[in-house]
């Protein structure tokens, strides 16, 4: 059966003050008993929540934190506390019962993380800390942790133009990102109707999608659209391959060393960044220009790449720079697709454009 995922608007909350601790805990509390949680498991999400914010407002710099349904999962919820600032040296050592520093995040950092069902920490000094937390109803599966994708609108606007899709079979991703042209209403109506278009026509090739999203975009704004389906067969190759209606295929090289994890295939159409990153760097995959919509070449092509074993598929709009170095961020890519979402946004993430990022793991 396929798992669909899709965009949702996103709302990252400001932890600048103690005054946002309790409506961000109301604000989990509501959703976590939304999605079937007890009163014990309630419990456990509203106290780790508090005390997350709680460390932002007492030790980070420009901390921020999302509270959202899990993307992989109906019955799990997802917290992401986000910050610039100052990062731990020594994460295992936070981590310790009773030890607290200004510097850190420290204090209830141990107690916090053992009340979440899974969590990450991925921290630089200097740069900033992301704390990732799943919690899950008792009894009910952890998600797989394979994808993720995050939206942030532009400024102080509570609509976001860009959004995502992804529709896993198997050991089959196919990930769809749209830019609607300029922001708010308008914008975010053409990427909606992108993503309705590919969840229509998902199980075709990667150009196949993406010349039915230009055609169902026309009576839209437009704006840019990638598609990239991952077939997580661990030996595969990258090569030629077959495309559906509407486009053709080509070699379009390795990325990384180590071995392949699978074979990537992506059209895109307009500037939607596309990179296959890995531990020594990432290779970019190509899109052509135009707007979906609008204007696109007479045929649409597709690309075939090899997928290093331990990479992940990054996709995102150019609310983040492309910019962004996997080297300065050491150990990075290794971590889960949702800290890995979020430290780009962080990283890369623009407040002059609606910004959206995507990170697609193999599966086994």
């Amino acid at each position: 059966m396929d798992q669909v995922i899709r965009s949702r608007n996103d709302v990252w909350a400001r932890v600048e003050d103690a005054s946002a601790i309790g409506s961000l805990r109301r604000a989990a509390v509501a959703l976590a008993a939304a999605r079937g949680f007890g009163d014990e498991d309630t419990g456990r999400v509203a106290v780790a929540v508090s005390e997350a914010a709680s460390n932002l407002v007492k030790h980070a710099v420009e901390g921020v934190m999302l509270i959202r349904p899990h993307p992989e999962s109906p019955t799990a919820v997802e917290v992401v506390a986000l910050d610039r600032g100052p990062g731990m040296r020594n994460v295992s050592r936070a981590l310790r019962d009773g030890y607290s520093t200004a510097g850190t995040l420290g204090i209830g950092l141990g107690g916090i993380t053992r009340m979440a069902d899974g969590h990450e920490i991925y921290s630089v000094p200097g740069r900033g800390t992301v704390l990732a937390m799943c919690f899950t109803a008792s009894g009910a599966p952890r998600p797989p942790f394979r994808v993720s994708g995050m939206t942030r609108p532009i400024g102080e606007e509570t609509v976001c133009g860009d959004a995502f899709a992804l529709v896993e079979t198997g050991t089959v991703i196919t990930a769809m990102v749209c830019d609607g042209l300029g922001h708010g209403d308008a914008a975010a109506l053409a990427s909606r109707e992108a993503v309705r278009v590919f969840l229509d026509h998902a199980d075709l090739a990667p150009a196949a999608v993406l010349e039915r999203i230009h055609r169902g975009l026309a009576g839209t704004r437009g704006g840019a659209a990638a598609v990239v389906r991952m077939e997580g067969r661990p030996g595969g190759a990258g090569g030629s391959g077959t495309s559906g209606t509407g486009g053709t295929a080509d070699t379009g090289g390795t990325g990384g060393t180590g071995g392949t994890g699978g074979t990537v295939s992506f059209a895109g159409l307009g500037n939607i960044s596309a990179w296959i990153a890995h531990q020594e760097g990432r290779q970019g995959m190509i899109s052509v220009p135009g707007i979906a919509g609008h204007r696109a070449p007479r045929t649409l092509r597709q690309y075939e790449y090899a997928m290093p074993a331990h990479g992940m598929v990054v996709l995102h709009s150019d609310g983040l720079s492309d910019r962004w170095d996997v080297t300065s961020c050491p150990g990075l890519i290794t971590r889960s697709p949702s800290v890995v979402a979020a430290a780009l946004l962080r990283e890369a993430g623009t407040r002059r454009d609606d910004a959206c990022v995507v990170t697609v793991r193999p599966a086994a």
